[in-house]
């Protein structure tokens, strides 16, 4: 089952597989970037030739994602853990009064829970801890705190293959989105969201980069004296994203990868490859007699699909038969065991027909 490029089929949840095109695009540029004599991994981020590459970059995922031009898109650093604080810090009220509604359906927004606690008052308004996170909570008729200022939620949880299919009814309050394992999976309307964020290492580019959509009127002057220069969704906005030196040669990648979205077809076409990769993984599992998803299936994930045989050792040998197949990054997250496959845009059909064929042959032996 190796492939005669000499790559393996990467199930990582993230960093995560790119697209080999993009690779290769990276790759023939490394050395000299469009006749600059230097690769983009050198360049300063003051120069003319970088800040028409971000300039491009921040074109593109606009056009892409459809985001009207009062949403600013920032370039940033620090991950979706430095987001957990970010967010309170920018839209909670200064005095440390507060009030914000927590939706936690994961890891992933437990911790943004349990970190923005430091600086209000911080509402759990539902949660699917009851179940192992494996389905995602009606969020039609929620206890909506009359004084919220946004109401949160991790959109795609990683960890347990959940996704938010239908968006909370937030009564008229601010949205944000934690999109970080579903980012540019499929078609969104930016306008029912305030802010939205994502850690580009599963779904875009490498680490190191967070993108930030957030519409401007959340922009706010009045923070706390104590908050950090770099923490202020300002002091990046006012300067394109360029306040510091930014994750460049990340931002490069990314700015590839909206480019080959595009080439592919849009983000239509990015979700109608997507249900068709899942399906192909879910029917099995849906009909095995081994194995088994752990997630409602209407909660169920396009990106990440954990499943189990219901023996860890049997889990181990699956992880270690398949890792020897060229299926590698199958392992489940530490926290729930068992497998997961995260299959992300850049994903090859082939590599789940390759990973369905493999289990049909491993339920076979191990039946």
């Amino acid at each position: 089952m190796t492939r005669e490029c000499g790559r393996v089929y990467n199930f990582s949840a993230g960093p995560a597989v790119l697209p080999e095109e993009v690779l290769k695009i990276a790759a023939d540029e490394m050395m000299n970037y469009q006749n600059s004599g230097m690769s983009v991994m050198e360049m300063s981020h003051r120069s003319k030739t970088y800040d028409n590459i971000i300039k491009t970059a921040e074109k593109d995922l606009r056009e892409l994602m459809n985001i009207p031009d009062n949403y600013k898109v920032l370039f940033l650093q620090g991950g979706a853990h430095l987001q957990f604080s970010m967010v309170p810090i920018n839209l909670l009220k200064a005095d440390g009064t507060g009030v914000a509604d927590y939706i936690v359906t994961g890891q992933w927004a437990k911790k943004a829970y349990s970190e923005a606690q430091k600086y209000g008052k911080i509402n759990k308004i539902a949660t699917s801890e009851d179940k192992t996170f494996s389905y995602i909570p009606d969020c039609s008729n929620l206890p909506i705190s009359e004084d919220a200022e946004y109401i949160y939620i991790c959109e795609n949880n990683t960890i347990y293959g959940t996704k938010f299919h239908t968006l909370p009814n937030t009564k008229g309050k601010t949205l944000v989105a934690d999109m970080s394992s579903c980012f540019l999976s499929e078609p969104v309307d930016v306008t029912k969201y305030g802010l939205i964020y994502a850690g580009v290492q599963k779904n875009v580019g490498p680490a190191g980069v967070q993108i930030v959509i957030i519409r401007e009127d959340l922009i706010r002057e009045d923070l706390p004296a104590w908050c950090p220069t770099m923490l202020k969704y300002k002091t990046h906005a006012d300067n394109d994203s360029l306040y510091n030196t930014p994750p460049a040669y990340g931002i490069y990648v990314c700015g590839l990868v909206f480019k080959w979205l595009k080439k592919m077809g849009g983000l239509e076409k990015m979700k109608e490859i997507n249900v068709k990769k899942a399906k192909i993984l879910y029917d099995f599992l849906d009909n095995s007699k081994l194995f088994k998803g752990t997630v409602e299936k209407e909660s169920r994930s396009l990106m990440n699909v954990p499943f189990v045989t219901g023996d860890e050792a049997l889990d181990k040998k699956f992880i270690e038969e398949a890792a020897k197949e060229g299926l590698v990054q199958l392992k489940g997250h530490r926290t729930v065991g068992g497998m997961r496959a995260s299959i992300y845009n850049a994903m090859p059909i082939e590599g789940v027909e390759a990973l369905v064929e493999f289990m049909k042959k491993f339920e076979k032996e191990n039946a």
